[in-house]
């Protein structure tokens, strides 16, 4: 070690140092040197996609193939091939053949990568550097294509089709995956009411026939179809009994609740257990006003008889607003029970239009009235419905003396009433002069 730090030391006493001086200050100025970074200032154009032309199209190859090296150092010649398909034109297939192999690199912008969830788009940027403008234009189907290897003239298994697989699946296969969706990330009380939903549906199974037979018979009051129907023809109110002796009877209520749909008029009655308190966006201001009795209830079948009554004539009343003019934001976001919307829109003959026809509207406002007349023990004040429906309480008078109730002043309020036996008022004719 000692002899070898001498020569080193001898070496360096040999060279003159001038020389010695110049190696090192040329070191240093290489270290300190900088590459001096180009900049342009360039003129930015988007290009807007033509639909008669093809946009550029982007793609990668996945296997590691590269087609700028060669065994003669240049480029590779490719074969490029577009497909479209004659009927969904937005699906596109690529196809590149590099020249004289038998393996062909194959993409599509609608399988496999290309149908995984994309948070961006994508873009070709194009710079010129003589006349100083960068060209942005869009890539065809905003897709970057996987190239795949494929042996020519061998056959692959196409992965299936999203659109296809959905239509191969059952009515029974969705409905499956839906109820395993709705157990897994429903709320309590969805699927409660999906519980309920299937028990109506009808089960091939021939063990659960008759009580399906039972729950339908409950869900669907055939008499209570067949005088409504008469009723729509006759006088378009709800149906009634001429004979009844007592209020309660005139306009019977399991004739226009049907006994499946009480366990869908729950939501006002848990709200009530749960202590929360009704607001006027989400409910009519009638059952808002008189949600107090429900607190004053002890029996609770009684109590859910009475949120039941509230709860549907809260649907009635969002129902009108959502296929009127000038209601249908309020019920925009309302969420009616299946059972109940098949039942308005089959009752209230929702056309084209989605607008309720005058004597469609005339029969659901006398269906909130009788039931208003029910929460209110037959003595109503109309003023809270009347906002509710969006008529003045005066023109409202007219719809209850036509279900053959009798308005009476108490204490300078107008009540409804509604004595028995029915008795409807007869039709008014103008004389002729």
């Amino acid at each position: 070690m000692a002899n070898h730090k001498e020569r080193q030391k001898k070496n360096l006493e040999d060279q003159n140092p001038s020389e010695v001086e110049g190696k090192m200050g040329e070191s240093i100025k290489k270290k300190t040197k900088k590459k001096k970074k180009e900049t342009h200032t360039v003129t930015m154009e988007t290009i807007a996609e033509n639909p008669n032309n093809i946009s550029p199209i982007v793609g990668y190859f996945p296997s590691g193939y590269d087609p700028l090296r060669n065994n003669n150092g240049g480029v590779e010649e490719l074969s490029t091939k577009l497909y479209r398909n004659a009927k969904r034109y937005n699906r596109l297939q690529l196809v590149v053949s590099p020249n004289g192999s038998q393996v062909d690199f194959v993409g599509t912008n609608y399988s496999g990568e290309a149908t995984s969830a994309q948070l961006c788009t994508y873009s070709l940027g194009i710079l010129d550097k003589e006349t100083q403008t960068l060209k942005i234009v869009p890539i065809a189907a905003n897709k970057i294509i996987r190239l795949e290897p494929r042996v020519r003239g061998l056959e692959v298994q196409e992965t299936e089709d999203p659109d296809t697989a959905k239509q191969e699946l059952t009515a029974e296969e969705r409905n499956d995956k839906m109820r395993e969706l709705t157990q897994t990330y429903s709320s309590k009380k969805s699927i409660r009411q999906a519980r309920k939903l299937d028990s109506l549906r009808q089960q091939e199974d021939t063990g659960n026939q008759e009580e399906f037979d039972r729950n339908i018979a409950g869900a669907i009051n055939k008499e209570a179809l067949e005088v409504a129907v008469a009723t729509d023809s006759a006088r378009n109110i709800p149906p009634h009994d001429l004979d009844a002796t007592i209020p309660q009877l005139a306009y019977p209520l399991d004739r226009i609740i049907s006994k499946g749909e009480w366990d869908f008029l729950l939501d006002i009655f848990e709200l009530t257990e749960a202590g929360a308190e009704m607001t006027p966006d989400l409910y009519p201001c009638f059952v808002c006003n008189r949600s107090y009795k429900l607190e004053h209830i002890q029996d609770e079948d009684e109590k859910k008889r009475l949120a039941g009554i509230f709860s549907f004539i809260t649907h009635l009343v969002k129902f009108k607003d959502k296929h009127s003019m000038d209601g249908v934001s309020s019920a925009k976001h309302h969420k009616f029970p299946g059972i109940l919307s098949q039942k308005f829109t089959s009752m209230f003959s929702i056309s084209d239009s989605k607008r309720l026809p005058e004597e469609k509207l005339t029969l659901l406002i006398n269906h909130v009235l009788v039931l208003t007349l029910f929460a209110d023990d037959f003595r109503s004040d109309p003023s809270d419905i009347a906002k509710d429906l969006r008529i003045n309480a005066v023109a409202l008078r007219p719809f209850y003396e036509y279900l053959g109730c009798k308005l009476v002043r108490e204490k300078n309020v107008v009540l409804a009433t509604l004595p028995v036996p029915l008795v409807f008022p007869s039709v008014r004719r103008k004389r002729r002069r």
